[in-house]
């Protein structure tokens, strides 16, 4: 609606309140909420390695995401365990990763693929005790 006199002239313009808007903002917000909550799970995600000698057994235990396959729970003997495998990769995305070699079963992380708290030296020397109390070889690659 306009409005016009002498000296005055108002228009009246529609501006951004449409309901368009309103869906994509609300879009947005759910996206960004989801993407919260994968966040948080993610970093409160955990779990645990057990190296059994006495009984010969190894045990790996992670929480995953949320939903019905939530917990991954590995459990071989310990004569299948072929080597500990490390790498590491420096550069602008350096990767230092722990792998333990299973026969039939190829290789799985023990550590966190994005971790890049550990240095080298640190990588090395939980390499070489884990492979020291499995009596395994190491590799690196």
């Amino acid at each position: 609606m306009n409005w016009r006199s002498e000296h005055i002239w108002v228009e009246l313009l529609k501006g951004s309140r449409k309901r368009s808007n309103f869906f994509w903002a609300c879009i947005l917000f759910l996206g960004s909420l989801g993407f919260l909550l994968v966040g948080t799970s993610s970093y409160l995600g955990s779990g645990y390695d057990r190296f059994d000698r006495k009984e010969g057994i190894v045990c790996i235990f992670r929480w995953g995401f949320p939903g019905i396959k939530r917990r991954v729970f590995l459990r071989f003997l310990m004569r299948d365990i072929q080597s500990i495998r490390i790498q590491v990769k420096e550069g602008l995305y350096p990767r230092r990763i722990l792998y333990m070699e299973i026969r039939g079963q190829g290789i799985i992380p023990l550590t966190r693929t994005d971790d890049k708290f550990f240095t080298p030296r640190e990588i090395e020397q939980k390499a070489a005790e884990l492979a020291y109390f499995l009596r395994v070889p190491i590799e690196v690659f």
